[in-house]
């Protein structure tokens, strides 16, 4: 069959305003970049701390590069696993409290490495219905059961796990919803998998280093109302974060990614130890891949003590954020409910997303609009996010330019 086919589809996409298109970015991450030959003012990137061209990172990829190489050569398994490799895994679940850290190419590598190896056909997977599409693809590829719940909805899935006669069940959460920027109910969520004896999967891709007071993630924010595990008493003891009240862990499988708030590339799933090693032994997707580079694993390093020690980081995002809400008071476009660094603000259409996107770009300023299927129908927006890199004076042009716009 011709490829010719596909033409037809394409012009369909492109009239529904559905068609995606690449930028060519031409300087490094930041407030302001070079993007298809144009300066502009951008807030489209996960960068939300500013670490992308950080240049104590830079200096770590460097260095890492002169003792290491630059490519690892080989899978984790064989002769990839390198000693900067093991050093983050180590140092990460340090830093998020939890026993132990496996380190997977991509989050998206991640989640189909945890899912699939931990569920098969007699299993049972519920998922809320706003989660990341890596999510749903696992759940397709492990041949579980995959029931979906309405968004946040406690009392439905609660109805779905007693329900269910399932092997394993695995409540699969965002914890920071990528498109609408809320944050997931953990606390609950995981009394539900306790009362049904579930495992709680969370992806803090979006909130790795952004929340909690030290940027340790999810479960940092909800520390004071998640109980330690007693297995991890010993643990907890002889690690520096024994005071950040650690989760129970015995259900918990916690993911986030590192090519976002820490600047860099990559992701890691920690939790207890029989999670890591069983996860050593079954996830095809850490299994059968080369490991990353570990010029990258040094700049993480660097990385995670930038997100420690620059609490000041974290503090301009929660100003930056109160003056865009303060200041984005619309009648006909809404920002939607968020605290964090992602402020989607909902316009309707995706025509008329579009437009506005592209009213913005003319004016300098660089706002991607979300379509469906990305988003369902109907709730096409702009999906505003925030670093640590902006000014209250970038903020308010946006607000300015977005006012102007809607009165036209």
């Amino acid at each position: 069959m011709p490829f010719s086919c596909l033409a037809d589809e394409l012009k369909q996409r492109d009239a529904d305003g559905l068609l995606r298109r690449r930028r060519v970015l031409q300087s490094p991450q930041g407030a302001r970049v070079r993007v298809d030959g144009e300066d502009v003012l951008s807030f489209c990137s996960n960068d939300y701390l500013g670490l992308a061209n950080h240049p104590a990172l830079v200096e770590a990829a460097c260095a890492g590069a002169q003792r290491f190489g630059v490519g690892a050569g080989a899978s984790h398994l064989v002769t990839g696993h390198t000693a900067v490799h093991h050093e983050l895994e180590q140092k990460l679940a340090e830093f998020t409290g939890l026993p132990e850290a496996l380190l997977f190419s991509t989050g998206y590598m991640a989640n189909l490495g945890v899912v699939t190896a931990l569920l098969g056909r007699c299993d049972a997977l519920f998922a809320d219905k706003l989660n990341h599409a890596s999510l749903n693809d696992a759940a397709l590829l492990s041949r579980a059961t995959m029931t979906r719940y309405p968004h946040a909805d406690l009392a439905v899935l609660e109805r779905q796990l007693a329900a269910s006669t399932a092997r394993r069940k695995l409540v699969v959460s965002d914890a920071v919803f990528s498109m609408d920027g809320d944050i997931a109910p953990v606390p609950e969520l995981l009394a539900l998998c306790e009362k049904y004896d579930a495992w709680l999967l969370l992806d803090d891709a979006h909130g790795f280093g952004v929340l909690g007071k030290t940027g340790r993630g999810v479960l940092e924010h909800f520390s004071s109302r998640l109980t330690p595990h007693p297995s991890y008493t010993t643990f907890h003891a002889t690690s520096r974060v024994e005071s950040r009240n650690p989760p129970q862990v015995g259900r918990i499988i916690y993911m986030a990614t590192l090519g976002k708030v820490a600047g860099v590339f990559g992701a890691f799933v920690a939790g207890a130890p029989e999670l890591v090693a069983w996860l050593v032994q079954a996830a095809r997707s850490y299994v059968y891949t080369t490991a990353t580079p570990p010029l990258l694993a040094a700049a993480l390093l660097a990385s995670l003590r930038v997100i420690e020690a620059e609490a000041w980081r974290r503090e301009r995002l929660a100003e930056l954020v109160g003056v865009l809400r303060q200041g984005l008071q619309l009648q006909r476009w809404q920002l939607m409910p968020s605290e964090t660094p992602i402020q989607p603000l909902l316009i309707g259409s995706s025509q008329d997303a579009v437009r506005v996107s592209e009213s913005l770009r003319q004016r300098g300023i660089l706002v991607p609009a979300i379509r469906p299927p990305t988003v369902p129908q109907g709730t096409a927006r702009l999906r505003i996010t925030l670093s640590a890199a902006h000014s209250v004076v970038d903020v308010q042009q946006l607000v300015d330019a977005l006012r102007q716009l809607e009165n036209e």
